[in-house]
């Protein structure tokens, strides 16, 4: 069924709406879920909470891009299920890694006084990866908005898990070195 036909059945509180993202996104949300969690149970229950929060959500909202809307919304409820699930006890997964890899790009939180600050910082970020080559903003985009592994990405784009990494690692020093030109960040 088309994005539009699905939008509608929600709006007209149509409860098959459900069932419907379910069959057309429910893998798709469930990678992302499983890639921040790195559980079954866990990630079904925010694939769960995600068609909750979307029958909640809409109307009155209407997304322009479903798969996109949905995929948001997931990463959110996963993160927020992972955050609470590492303050019961210190787990480990891709989150971690991913999170380590790039914390160098962005700023203490002590640096960014509000949220506009925060907003600003993510435009500059998306910006300057709209200017990257499609294969190097895909394979960033893999790794740090989808948490996917890097034997995940090789295998995705044919590539060992070593130049992966090491694509990876040069698009951060790009980043960071556009940032610290932009003058978000001190020069280390």
């Amino acid at each position: 069924m088309e994005d539009e036909k699905i939008i509608e059945l929600y709006f007209e509180r149509n409860e098959s709406a459900i069932s419907e993202t379910a069959e057309k996104y429910g893998n798709y949300l469930y990678k992302i879920a499983f890639n921040i969690l790195s559980d079954n149970e866990d990630s079904e229950e925010s694939v769960n909470d995600t068609y909750m929060s979307v029958w909640n959500t809409i109307p009155p909202e209407k997304p322009n891009v479903f798969s996109a809307f949905l995929s948001k919304i997931t990463r959110y409820i996963s993160l927020n299920r992972y955050r609470a699930k590492k303050t019961e006890k210190r787990g480990s997964g891709e989150i971690d890694a991913a999170f380590e890899e790039i914390e160098e790009c962005v700023p203490d939180k002590s640096d960014i006084y509000d949220e506009i600050e925060t907003k600003e910082l993510a435009k500059m970020i998306s910006d300057y990866l709209k200017n990257l080559p499609e294969t190097e903003r895909k394979i960033f985009v893999c790794r740090y908005y989808y948490l996917d592994s890097l034997s995940d990405i090789s295998k995705q784009f044919g590539f060992s898990q070593s130049k992966i990494a090491s694509m990876l690692h040069r698009t951060r020093k790009k980043i960071l070195s556009h940032l610290e030109k932009e003058g978000v960040l001190c020069e280390r």
